[in-house]
C-alpha cells in the first residue's frame, strides 16, 4: 500500500518560518516529481510548489517565489517545504502528491495519483 506522510506542520506567527516534509512507504519515491499542494478553508487546493525526481527542476507558484522552497534529499527519499515570512494569507491545509512528472510547469491536483493525508498549517499571532 502507497503511503505519503507529511509532518512538520503546526502554529506559527506571523514572519516565521517551518519545514515540511514528505516521505513515503510503499513507493519508489525517487522516481516521482513531488509537490505540495495547500488547501485553505473555502478554497480550491492549489499546488505551490514541484520539484523533478532528480531533483533539478522546480517549479513555484509566482506569489510564493522567493518565501518558499523544495528539496529532496540526496536519496531523493523524501522532499521539503521550506516556507519562511509566513502570513495568515499562508494558513493552509499542506499535502504532498506525486506522480513521474517533470514539474516544468504547475498542474492540477487531478495530475496526481498518490497524496499524503495532509499537515496543517496555522499562521496567526
Amino acid at each position: 500500500q502507497v503511503q505519503l506522510v507529511e509532518s512538520g506542520g503546526g502554529l506559527v506567527q506571523p514572519g516565521g518560518s517551518l519545514t515540511l516534509s514528505c516521505a513515503a512507504s510503499g513507493l519508489t519515491l525517487r522516481y516521482y516529481a513531488i509537490s505540495w499542494f495547500r488547501q485553505a478553508p473555502g478554497k480550491e487546493r492549489e499546488e505551490i510548489s514541484c520539484i523533478n525526481s532528480a531533483g533539478g527542476v522546480t517549479n513555484y507558484a509566482g506569489s510564493l517565489k522567493g518565501r518558499f522552497t523544495v528539496s529532496r534529499d540526496i536519496d531523493k527519499t523524501t522532499a521539503y517545504l521550506q516556507m519562511s515570512g509566513l502570513t495568515p494569507d499562508d494558513t493552509a491545509v499542506y499535502y504532498c502528491a506525486a506522480e513521474p512528472l517533470t514539474c516544468t510547469t504547475l498542474g492540477e491536483a487531478a495530475d496526481y495519483t498518490y497524496w499524503g493525508q495532509g499537515t496543517q498549517v496555522t499562521v496567526s499571532s
